[in-house]
């Protein structure tokens, strides 16, 4: 029924706006502008409307105006009505394979999905595994260097307390050296010459600061090595604790699986990417770690060889130069006792001949004065008989007698006289001559007192500590 009436040319006017829609030979759906016209239908079967608007089929449309309702509806045909069934069954089974290719695909989808995700899932989980069997063995080996260089650092840190121990000792030898030329330089008169111990205790001298500067720059060099070594370390605790962190992390993850309770959604995750390294780099990382840290410890090893060798070396030259002063010592100290023997001999036979000397003089000196009474009595002679008279003044052989007789007797009180002068001149010498044998015996006492009991006796004192490898002056203790 139509909620009100219409006239003849409303109706018509209407009729014309329908047309176009209602003509559709094609049996398309209505749009939405004719909709707008249709009448509500109250039941939803459409065959019971159909025929009320149109007895004469669906081909030929007529309008009727119902007055029970306020529009103006279409009928349709049996052959649209065949027709329209005929298309919703095609849709129908069209639909249906869709649904049925879609439902296949759907099942197909599941499953190659599900694989997919499977695989993917185990290739992952399989990739985790290997890393954390890498990172475990690149760990591995990073612990392994750390131990090898903890053990270098500490084999170093005791050769450098050996060479500092070594370098104090030098202190007492090289003073010792030092304090002997000085006590040397007291030596006086004659014996003080640049004989063979000098030029030895001077080369000692030069010898130990050679070795000490030697010392010096190995610990300093040892000092540095130590620096190194430690960096190095340094660097692979770092790259451990890393990779512990990794390790650990990488692990859990490979632990992780679709029941864990720990998973959850983050979505975006995909597309953030906070990596540094690949692969290659990564191990070429570590890899130079561990190749810092092994040629540091190879340099330390070479630096604890030279360390071995330096002691050695300076050991035993210095242990050479210790035995060669000591042995020009004790032939110096020879030499000097054997010319203080010598000298003490020649003054005790100097001493012998002066007294010697002193009695002969005595001896002149009686011989003068015994010519004295003979040359009175022969001049006394001589001269009564110059008082003879006369001819009595004669010269008989009394007279040459007394004469030759005073002569005679002056003769030999010249020669004692020069024998006596010559005794005293030589006496003289004799007496200059032990003064300077006792200075010089004054002086080789010093030069003993000075060499065996001043030097020598420092000397026995400068022995090295033994504990340093190689054959470190144990000194033996010259008598």
């Amino acid at each position: 029924m139509l909620s009100g009436r219409y006239s003849k040319q409303g109706l018509n006017n209407l009729e014309s706006e329908l047309r176009p829609y209602t003509s559709n030979k094609d049996n398309k759906t209505v749009t939405p502008q004719l909709s707008r016209h249709l009448p509500d239908i109250l039941d939803h079967n459409v065959s019971n409307h159909i025929a009320r608007y149109n007895g004469n089929g669906l081909g030929q449309k007529k309008n009727y105006y119902n007055s029970a309702r306020n529009e103006v509806y279409s009928r349709f045909s049996t052959a649209d009505w065949v027709a329209s069934n005929k298309s919703n069954f095609s849709l129908s089974e069209r639909e249906r394979s869709v649904a049925e290719r879609l439902r296949t695909d759907a099942f197909q989808a599941v499953k190659s999905t599900s694989d997919l995700t499977r695989t993917r899932q185990d290739s992952n989980t399989k990739k985790l595994a290997v890393r954390v069997s890498d990172i475990a063995f690149w760990k591995e080996e990073l612990v392994k260097e750390i131990n090898l260089m903890e053990h270098e650092c500490a084999n170093l840190e005791y050769h450098k307390r050996q060479l500092e121990n070594a370098y104090h000792d030098t202190d007492s030898p090289l003073n010792i050296a030092q304090n002997c030329l000085k006590m040397r330089e007291k030596r006086t008169s004659i014996d003080l010459v640049h004989d063979e111990v000098e030029r030895l205790l001077s080369k000692e001298v030069e010898l130990i600061k050679l070795c000490r500067r030697k010392m010096k720059e190995t610990l300093q060099h040892a000092s540095v090595q130590l620096k190194m070594n430690r960096a190095a370390q340094s660097v692979c605790e770092a790259d451990v604790k890393d990779k512990h962190h990794s390790q650990g992390l990488d692990d859990r993850m490979y632990q992780l699986r679709n029941t864990s309770s720990r998973i959850g959604f983050h979505p975006g995750i995909e597309n953030v990417d906070n990596t540094i390294t690949e692969p290659v780099t990564w191990v070429k990382f570590t890899q130079s770690n561990i190749n810092r840290s092994t040629k540091e410890r190879e340099s330390s090893e070479a630096l604890r060889r030279q360390i071995d060798q330096l002691l050695r070396a300076c050991a035993n030259d210095m242990w050479n130069q210790f035995n060669a002063v000591n042995n020009a010592f004790i032939a110096r100290i020879q030499e000097t006792s054997n010319a203080k023997n010598t000298l003490q001999s020649h003054l005790q036979r100097t001493n012998i001949e002066i007294r010697d000397m002193e009695r002969t003089i005595d001896l002149l000196k009686t011989a003068l004065r015994d010519k004295e009474a003979p040359m009175k009595v022969a001049q006394t002679r001589l001269d009564e008989r110059t008082r003879r008279v006369n001819v009595e003044l004669c010269n008989d052989p009394v007279m040459a007698g007394l004469q030759r007789e005073v002569a005679e007797i002056k003769e030999s009180i010249r020669v004692l006289n020069d024998k006596l002068q010559q005794s005293l001149e030589a006496l003289s010498r004799m007496k200059k001559a032990r003064a300077t044998l006792e200075s010089d015996i004054a002086v080789k006492e010093n030069s003993l007192s000075i060499d065996s009991k001043g030097c020598m006796g420092a000397r026995k004192n400068m022995a090295l500590d033994s504990r340093i490898n190689g054959p470190i002056f144990n000194m033996p203790l010259v008598v």
